[in-house]
C-alpha cells in the first residue's frame, strides 16, 4: 500500500477518534498506556531470579504484588501494631504505621464485600483510582488549554517512566485521583467541595504539608491581588498567551468576601489534614513520635531537614560539587518555574508544583524512590505539552517515556541483590 494511502487512512482514523466524548479518548489512550506497562512487566518477570518474596519467572499478578505492595497487604490483612516494634536496643525496626490506611481500608472493605483475594482487591482499586485519577487530570488541564493539547498533557501523565505504579497495588494511584479532584476544586474555586476531598487526600498520602502550604500562599496572594485590582475584574497576569501558549479557559476575578473566607477554611481544614495519620499513630501506640520514628527507619537516620540533599550531593559529586548541588538544582528549578511552558499553569497549579517541590526539598531522603514521589508535580505534564504542536515532539516524548519505563521496571522494581546484600527500592 502507498505511503500516501497509508497516511490517508490514519488521518481518517484519528479524525474519526476525534469525535469520540473527551472521555472515551483519555480512557482508551489511559488504557493503552497501562497495557504497554503491562507487557513490560510480564517481559521483566520473564527475567526475575530469585527473590524474597516468590519463586523465578512469577507471573504478572505475583510480580506486581512486592515491595510496598506488601505491606499495604499486611495493613489490610493485621491491622496497624499497638506497640511499635524494636530491636535490642531499643531502636524502632520497619512496620505498618509508615503506610497510610485509606488504600488499605478500601481493599478490606471491596475484599470482604466479593470475597477476592486482598493482593487482587488492592490492585483492582489502584487500577481503577489510576483511570479516574486520568480523567480528572485531562477535566483540569482542559481549563487551561485546547482539547488536543490537554489529551496530549494526559499522555504524558499516563506514560510517565513511573506511571507503572498506577496500576500495582501502591496507594499513588488513589492519592494522585484526590490530589488532582482537589487541585481541580481549588482552580474553580469550589474551596469548599474541597475540603472532605483534601482529607480523604491526607489519609492516603503524606501531601497534606505541601496542599496546606499552597492553600496558605494562594489566600495570601489572592488577598494582595484584591487589594492590588481595587475590586476590578483582572485575570491572572501569569497565564500564557499567544499562539502555542493559550489564555487558560478560567478567567481569574478578585475574590469575593465568601470565597475568601472558603479559602481559609480549606487551609485550616488541610492544616488539620496534614496532621491526621500522626495524630492517629500517636493515639493508638501512645508515642508522640510514632509515625516520624517509622518513617525515619528507611532512611537510617533521624530527620534533618535538607541534610539529605547535601548528603548524597558530595556522595554522587565529591565534597565540593556535592554542596553546591542542591543549590544549583534549586536555582534551575526556579528558572524552570519561570518558564512560558509553565506560567501557562496559573496560579495554583504553579504554587502547587512549587509547595510540593520545597516539602521534598525540606524532607525527602532522595534515593532510587524518589522518582515515584514525582508523580505529584503531574501539571508539569501539561507544561510539557505546551512546549511544542510538533507530533514530531510530543511523540519523541512518549517513546522516551515508555523506554525509560522498561529502566525503571528493570533498574527498579525487579529484585536483582547487591553485592552488601538487598536491592534498591522502587
Amino acid at each position: 500500500m502507498p505511503a500516501s494511502d497509508i497516511r490517508a487512512r490514519l488521518a481518517s482514523a484519528g479524525g474519526h477518534v476525534s469525535r469520540w466524548p473527551w472521555w472515551i479518548q483519555v480512557a482508551g489512550l489511559y488504557l493503552a498506556a497501562r497495557l504497554v506497562s503491562a507487557w513490560i512487566f510480564m517481559a521483566a518477570a520473564l527475567h526475575q531470579g530469585v527473590n524474597p518474596w516468590f519463586p523465578a519467572r512469577p507471573d504478572y499478578w505475583s510480580f506486581v504484588n512486592i515491595w510496598d505492595a506488601r505491606w499495604y497487604g499486611e495493613v489490610l490483612q493485621n491491622g496497624y501494631p499497638e506497640v511499635l516494634p524494636t530491636d535490642g536496643t531499643g531502636a524502632v525496626q520497619e512496620n505498618a504505621w509508615a503506610f497510610y490506611a485509606l488504600f488499605p481500608t478500601l481493599g478490606r472493605v471491596l475484599a470482604g464485600v466479593t470475597g477476592m483475594q486482598p493482593a487482587f482487591a488492592l490492585t483492582l482499586i489502584a487500577s481503577v483510582c489510576g483511570l479516574g485519577a486520568a480523567l480528572v487530570v485531562y477535566s483540569l488541564f482542559s481549563l487551561k488549554a485546547t482539547h488536543g493539547t490537554a489529551l496530549w498533557g494526559t499522555v504524558f501523565f499516563s506514560t510517565f517512566p513511573v506511571s507503572e505504579v498506577l496500576q500495582v497495588p501502591y496507594a499513588e494511584s488513589l492519592n494522585l485521583l484526590l490530589l488532582a479532584t482537589a487541585l481541580l476544586l481549588v482552580v474553580q474555586r469550589r474551596y469548599l467541595a474541597a475540603m472532605p476531598v483534601v482529607v480523604l487526600m491526607c489519609l492516603s498520602r503524606p501531601t497534606g504539608v505541601p496542599f496546606a502550604a499552597m492553600a496558605g500562599l494562594l489566600l495570601l496572594y489572592r488577598l494582595w491581588q484584591r487589594r492590588a485590582a481595587g475590586g476590578q475584574p483582572a485575570s491572572d497576569a501569569e497565564d500564557g498567551r499567544g499562539s502555542r501558549f493559550p489564555a487558560t479557559l478560567w478567567t481569574t476575578a478578585p475574590h469575593t468576601n465568601s470565597e475568601l473566607w472558603s479559602l481559609a477554611g480549606l487551609t485550616a481544614v488541610s492544616g488539620i489534614g496534614a496532621l491526621l495519620w500522626p495524630a492517629i499513630a500517636w493515639a493508638v501506640t501512645g508515642d508522640l513520635q510514632a509515625y516520624t520514628k517509622t518513617e525515619t527507619v528507611w532512611r537510617g537516620h533521624d530527620l534533618v531537614p535538607f541534610k539529605p540533599w547535601f548528603d548524597t550531593g558530595i556522595m554522587l559529586f565529591g565534597p565540593t560539587l556535592g554542596v553546591l548541588a542542591p543549590f544549583v538544582f534549586v536555582t534551575l528549578f526556579v528558572v524552570f518555574m519561570m518558564s512560558r511552558p509553565v506560567a501557562a499553569l496559573g496560579t495554583e497549579l504553579r504554587l502547587w508544583c512549587c509547595c510540593y517541590m520545597g516539602y521534598l526539598l525540606v524532607f525527602l531522603h532522595p534515593q532510587t524512590s524518589t522518582f515515584r514521589m514525582l508523580l505529584p508535580l503531574f501539571p508539569l505534564a501539561l507544561s510539557a505539552a505546551l512546549v511544542s504542536r510538533s507530533r514530531a515532539y510530543r511523540g519523541t516524548v512518549v517513546l522516551m517515556f515508555l523506554l525509560l519505563q522498561i529502566v525503571w521496571i528493570v533498574w527498579l522494581w525487579a529484585w536483582a541483590p547487591l553485592p552488601g546484600g538487598g536491592d534498591y527500592p522502587p
